[in-house]
């Protein structure tokens, strides 16, 4: 056999072992959520709560709630988890996030973000109050004035911001 035809037979062997049939890019869909008063893009992936993640079509991921501390925990001791803010009653359809990566991508120095949520849910008690709050602090300043009750879940999860100004997005970066 000749080193061309061995060659050939070669690549042959070896492209079979490629698998042509799976795309190289998958769709989810994009969320709107705020942050320090900004708009932010995230993914939702995955989800520690078996009905939640049915609804957002996302994977189950019971495991994720290990990453739930004891509490009560001291504020200085900082986890792997962050707090989002959903509204159930659907006051307000986009979620409020405690933090985004700065900057987005690969150059970010931030310590305080991570895409893994322990969620609370914010409920307006004085339904003539209600507005719509674009950050953390927006909520924590309605709940002092007695207008929502937080209440945290034991809900984790995994949404990854991956657009900070809706223009540049994490996988064209």
């Amino acid at each position: 056999m000749s080193r061309v035809n061995l060659i050939l037979l070669l690549v042959l062997f070896l492209s079979g072992c490629a698998h042509f049939d799976r795309p190289d890019q998958v769709s989810l869909s994009l969320l709107t959520g705020w942050v320090d008063g900004n708009p932010v893009y995230y993914v939702t992936t995955d989800v520690s709560d078996s009905e939640m993640a049915s609804q957002m079509g996302a994977n189950y991921a019971p495991r994720l709630s290990s990453a739930i501390p004891a509490y009560p925990k001291p504020p200085q001791l900082k986890t792997v988890l962050e707090r989002v803010y959903a509204f159930p009653k659907g006051e307000q359809k986009n979620n409020v996030f405690a933090s985004a990566p700065a900057p987005l991508g690969y150059e970010s120095e931030d310590i305080n973000y991570s895409p893994v949520w322990l969620m609370y849910l914010v409920e307006w008690l004085v339904s003539d109050n209600v507005q719509e709050l674009r950050s953390e602090g927006d909520i924590f300043k309605a709940e002092s004035q007695g207008w929502v009750k937080i209440t945290r879940t034991n809900v984790v999860v995994n949404c990854p911001v991956v657009s900070i100004d809706g223009q540049r997005f994490l996988s064209t970066l």
